[in-house]
């Protein structure tokens, strides 16, 4: 399979297919964009085991909840507001609180809706799935993190939430590194300061960590891949290490991963903590470039936000 030169989408349906040529458990509740993530390849190859709901999320959610109860294991997608915000009682209910094995797709997180805009640029999902008891809130970076953990989600036991990123080929890990659920991975080690970082985000602070190093800072990138659980453990050991910490996500940053590191800090080892991502604000229409710039989610914002983490840290 590549995992280094497909879309994420592509990768997300190859191995849908491929792991359900072995598990025939496996089977798509979607919400009429089968075209929009790429699984209509599924369909053709699985058709008996395909559910098409139309624009109709919460129904959706229902189906699948329904489908779960028979042993199955349902994959449902649409678009991150749509897939979170929309049917989020559903979700609360009939797979949360019911104790029901579905994995749940969102695609197009934060700023990615780009040109959809505002109605479609969700930035609280995250925010929503983390508060519900029992769910796993994942993030893949790249297509070799995505096809690591792929199985692992797959045989979780319980209801998961992927928000992954449709169009994209980002590159962050080699083949073959090793993922598990609950715990982070370390990119680059640091003394002053680490970066926690999701999604589209890492790469933005990989490349801040080079330029703090260039000006004498030295930072420490973890990828936070798994939001629910957090890695408490790893936060912690980084905190003591460094003694400041900034956070980057693209979503909303009440109640996301920052809310999440800052809570577990709070309560174990209090640091300076600067968070960066949207700050309480809605998403309007624009490309990528622009919209990165506008709420401050590029490398050299996560620069200045680590520098002002040390500086808070040298005052204490």
């Amino acid at each position: 399979m590549d995992l280094l030169n497909k879309d994420l989408r592509d990768i997300y349906t190859d191995l849908l297919i491929e792991y359900a040529k072995e598990d025939d458990r496996i089977c798509l509740v979607e919400a009429d964009l089968m075209r929009a993530l790429g699984t209509l390849r599924f369909q053709e190859e699985f058709p008996e085991r395909v559910v098409d709901a139309g624009v109709a999320e919460a129904n959706m959610i229902s189906v699948a909840a329904g489908i779960s109860t028979t042993g199955r294991i349902p994959f449902t997608h649409s678009f991150t507001c749509f897939a979170a915000r929309r049917c989020f009682d559903q979700v609360t209910l009939s797979v949360c609180y019911a104790k029901n094995n579905i994995k749940m797709v969102g695609s197009d997180p934060g700023v990615m809706a780009q040109l959809n805009g505002g109605t479609h640029m969700s930035f609280e999902d995250v925010a929503l799935m983390r508060t519900l008891p029992g769910m796993v809130v994942y993030e893949p970076v790249d297509g070799v993190q995505l096809a690591n953990m792929f199985p692992k989600l797959l045989n979780h036991d319980g209801p998961v939430y992927i928000r992954l990123l449709r169009k994209g080929k980002p590159r962050v890990f080699a083949e073959g590194a090793e993922f598990e659920i609950g715990k982070a991975a370390k990119i680059k080690d640091g003394n002053d300061v680490t970066i926690f970082a999701t999604g589209i985000m890492v790469e933005q602070s990989i490349e801040a960590a080079k330029i703090l190093e260039e000006q004498g800072i030295s930072a420490g990138v973890v990828n936070i891949h798994t939001i629910k659980p957090l890695d408490v453990d790893t936060v912690i050991e980084q905190a003591k290490k460094t003694g400041a910490v900034v956070v980057a996500e693209n979503h909303n940053i009440i109640n996301g991963l920052g809310s999440a590191v800052s809570e577990a800090l709070g309560e174990n080892y209090p640091v300076p903590v600067k968070r960066i991502g949207i700050k309480d604000h809605f998403g309007e229409v624009g490309k990528l470039d622009f919209l990165m710039e506008k709420y401050g989610l590029l490398a050299k914002d996560i620069v200045d936000a680590a520098k002002e983490a040390v500086v808070m840290k040298e005052r204490k």
